[in-house]
């Protein structure tokens, strides 16, 4: 993947003080239930498996390791915390909302857990929004269902109003479950109570269903995704194949990485063509996309296509606008990239009179609603522990992430430095090319032709 490699200086997380209370977690007792045992503040995970690669800052960087701390900042029965889900919807949302509570109240005793409702909108009271309270039988069934029981929303608010929610609700833990943007909001927030001398603990829980961010090898919500998106390509196959000259074309989520196309592309091994915003490509011409599809269908009667809806960039409104999480707007025609290529597809076949069927599938929204499947679930309940460990721990403005097989803590600044994408000379790419068989296409310099 092609990300930047950050200072060492900007790995260390930032910590609200010393810990003052000894862990009610009872790890490393001989012979007593629960086994386990802590980690040190000093662990750390090497951020950079390989050695004498490209781009390699020379002595290994680290993460922080996340984990159960033997003292905590804060004493638990004394602490109130508060959970917030922000952004689109993703598989497993409401597993880590239970996972959350089911920490905070079965291992640490906390006094109460708060749901801020419809994401950091609920922290504003001129909203209207009262939070609940998260008891256990508030996150009873949760984990059964998509979605959120929080609801969300994207935006900003006016950071020094939410700080003041947090102090009216006497919130000495915050729980941010979200994208990006959803931690560039905490760590604006973490910044404000610093400026202010509160403290109030600040954690991050990873989630984007592209799984796009920086220093962590996956978001939950992920796997179950991609399972998702396979269903939908294996009735597209269907449906092309069963059609002289059938293409079947689905578009999947992926505004700046094109992570869930090439993972949902390589599972569902029947994949020809995959395209990508990393890889821009011409559509016409020679060695342009429509010269190749031509071929597969003379060779084989069907096609199928996975694009990500990224590859429309170039064709954003012009005016710059954003939605409110400040990602690009796509506007042409009122097209998505989906209907966009499929049209321009039946126009191409259309001119050289060839015989065409072509079905079109938009899976997107079925994608993001499902609950998360069982590997989702298991590691939406590690993140979810993780984080209650680093919050109670003092640790603040950071995600957990997993990175090395580990979970690790990562300064929000670093993990929102960008965005994960594609190599198009990595092996990941080099998997997505053999597994699909797709010829090399012609490529563009910066912008797709989509």
């Amino acid at each position: 993947m092609l990300q930047p490699w950050p200072s060492r200086d900007s790995l260390q997380v930032r910590a609200l003080g010393a810990p003052r209370y000894d862990s009610p977690l009872g790890l490393g007792v001989t012979g007593e239930i629960p086994s386990g045992k802590y980690t040190p503040d000093d662990a750390r995970v090497i951020a950079n498996a390989e050695v004498g690669v490209d781009g390699d800052p020379g002595a290994p960087l680290s993460f922080e390791k996340a984990g159960p701390r033997e003292r905590l900042f804060f004493e638990p029965k004394a602490t109130r915390a508060a959970i917030v889900t922000c952004g689109g919807l993703c598989p497993g949302l409401n597993d880590v909302i239970r996972s959350t509570v089911l920490q905070l109240h079965h291992r640490y005793g906390v006094r109460e857990v708060l749901g801020f409702r419809f994401g950091f909108a609920g922290l504003d009271p001129a909203n209207g929004y009262e939070p609940v309270r998260l008891d256990l039988d508030a996150v009873r069934h949760l984990h059964e269902r998509g979605g959120t029981a929080l609801g969300t929303s994207r935006g900003a608010q006016d950071v020094s109003v939410m700080v003041d929610t947090l102090q009216r609700h006497d919130v000495q833990v915050l729980l941010t479950i979200g994208g990006d943007g959803t931690q560039r909001g905490a760590h604006a927030l973490a910044e404000e109570i610093a400026r202010r001398g509160l403290q109030i603990s600040v954690v991050g829980v990873p989630k984007t269903i592209d799984n796009d961010l920086l220093w962590t090898d996956r978001t939950f919500g992920f796997d179950t995704a991609v399972e998702a998106a396979r269903a939908a390509i294996v009735a597209a196959h269907t449906e092309a194949a069963s059609a002289f000259n059938g293409v079947g074309l689905v578009k999947l989520m992926g505004r700046d990485s094109g992570i869930i196309a090439a993972a949902a592309a390589r599972a569902s091994l029947e994949t020809n063509f995959c395209l990508v915003p990393e890889v821009p490509v011409e559509l016409e011409g020679e060695g342009g996309l429509f010269e190749a599809l031509e071929a597969r269908l003379r060779d084989r009667q069907h096609a199928l296509i996975v694009v990500a809806e990224g590859c429309t960039q170039p064709f954003a409104d012009g005016t710059g606008a954003r939605d409110a999480s400040g990602n690009v707007r796509y506007a042409s025609g009122g097209l998505d990239v989906g209907a966009r290529l499929r049209d321009a597809i039946i126009a191409h076949f259309e001119r050289r009179q060839l015989p065409l069927t072509l079905k079109y599938i938009d899976p997107s929204y079925l994608i993001r609603s499902v609950p998360a499947n069982a590997s989702d679930r298991i590691f939406c309940d590690g993140l979810a522990r993780a984080a209650v460990h680093a919050a109670m721990a003092g640790k603040t403005d950071m995600v957990v992430g997993r990175w090395c097989g580990m979970f690790t803590h990562v300064p929000i600044p670093v993990a929102t430095d960008g965005r994960k994408r594609i190599d198009p000379e990595g092996s990941l790419w080099l998997s997505v090319v053999e597994a699909t068989g797709q010829p090399p296409l012609r490529r563009r310099g910066a912008a797709a032709s989509l």
